[in-house]
């Protein structure tokens, strides 16, 4: 799609483009409520919903579409299976209100002490358990099993061929696809998959014939758990942290300074905001897509209030009844083998960050805390009681900033090393 200089389109132009930025996030979108549980069209409808917050509370002048957050995938499974999903809920809303905390010391002090408290010997660690937590999950559900792998839902050798097919697929439309289907194999991939499901019978279309056309998503209320709001606090603060570089990636894209207008403040607060919304109807948490910052630079439509129109779409579609009970009919397989491909690539995020900032693991406090955030988060560990008790990526942020803070730096160490500490915006 072509657009006059500057990215400004005419009525028509940004009906179609907006049509287009929903679809580029639609099956990462989707995919993350299906995971954990939740309902796909309350995620359709708290995309929407929060992608105008984030507008509004920014001034409608960055280009971004807020989504479903892959990093709170594990988390919200574990929270769920402990707590239930209303108690989840309630520490997703908490969440929410660390980035409005982040917001407001960020327009008090400027983004240095974000990159004091949380430098990439933090963050790196943590965003790795955030991948290699779940990696059982996607491997059963590969092998057609059920997240745990107490149930045999497909037949192993027909899961496999799925499986492998959906990632076979998803691999070459992301290292080989040109244009759009580049920032779509995701939803190519499962496509795929639910294809060759089809083909081998596996797919059942009887609750989508009986769904109405026309249907409220099934909204859920939170409930207010300490356990759960504790467990769940620590897992923002990693997306907090990509939150910066995702503006900064559209920046560069649009050749503006979105961190000193409309302010990083105001980019957080919408974040945050709109996630705490999402969790007060039973959406999964926001964050923006870096899909739709490809499909930004690609058709350079700079224009936001294409993405005012992509969330109208997304809100539009949630009321769809049959759009949800579709989606909830993919197999097993066919998620799993996306999965593999997903979790694999969170992690290796969390090691680019650690690469990207030149972390010498050679240095024995870097390498304690390292190693310490990785086996307490993937290991199991829970510290606590009955009633409340920390454990997997809220333990292992936990442990990772409290070693940052207490363990000594090596005479005449740049205690920031790897890290650009930027001054205070006005």
């Amino acid at each position: 799609m072509t657009t006059s200089v500057g990215g400004e389109q005419g009525g028509a132009q940004l009906v179609l483009s907006g049509a287009q930025m929903l679809f580029v996030a639609f099956g990462a979108l989707v995919l993350m409520p299906l995971l954990t549980g939740m309902d796909p069209n309350v995620a359709l409808f708290t995309a929407g919903v929060g992608t105008l917050i984030f507008q509004l509370i920014t001034g409608r002048q960055v280009p971004v579409f807020l989504a479903s957050s892959f990093a709170f995938i594990a988390p919200i499974i574990v929270s769920t299976q402990n707590w239930g999903l209303p108690a989840t809920l309630g520490g997703l809303a908490a969440a929410g209100l660390l980035y409005v905390a982040l917001s407001g010391m960020v327009k008090l002090r400027g983004t240095g002490f974000l990159h004091r408290i949380l430098p990439p010997v933090v963050v790196g660690p943590v965003i790795m358990v955030i991948g290699l937590g779940l990696a059982p999950v996607a491997v059963n559900m590969a092998l057609g099993k059920t997240g745990d792998g107490a149930i045999q839902l497909v037949p192993q050798d027909v899961a496999l061929t799925i499986s492998l097919a959906s990632l076979l697929v998803t691999l070459l439309f992301a290292t080989l696809g040109r244009g759009i289907f580049k920032l779509i194999p995701i939803m190519v991939g499962v496509v795929s998959g639910y294809l060759l499901a089809m083909a081998f019978g596996i797919v059942d279309f009887t609750k989508v014939g009986a769904a109405a056309w026309f249907a409220l998503p099934n909204f859920v209320a939170p409930e207010w758990n300490w356990s759960a709001i504790l467990f769940m606090i620590p897992v923002a603060i990693a997306p907090a942290i990509e939150h910066v570089g995702d503006v900064l990636a559209i920046g560069n894209v649009t050749g503006k300074d979105y961190i000193k207008k409309p302010g990083l403040h105001r980019t957080l607060l919408g974040d945050g905001v709109a996630t705490t919304a999402a969790a007060m109807v039973g959406g999964p948490p926001n964050t923006t897509y870096s899909e739709v910052t490809g499909a930004v630079m690609l058709t350079k439509a700079f224009d936001p209030r294409i993405m005012t129109w992509a969330a109208v779409f997304a809100v539009g579609l949630a009321f769809v009844g049959k759009v949800g009970v579709l989606l909830q009919t993919i197999p097993v397989p066919v998620m799993g083998g996306i999965l593999m491909l997903l979790f694999g690539s969170i992690a290796v995020v969390g090691l680019n960050t650690l690469i990207k900032a030149q972390v010498d693991l050679a240095k024995a406090r870097n390498l304690a805390i390292v190693s310490l955030v990785l086996v307490t988060g993937i290991g199991g560990m829970s510290l606590g009681t009955e009633s409340f008790s920390m454990q997997g990526v809220g333990l292992s942020a936990l442990v990772a900033i409290v070693l940052n803070l207490v363990l000594p730096h090596e005479k005449g160490e740049d205690r920031y090393e790897g890290v650009e500490v930027k001054v205070r915006e006005d």
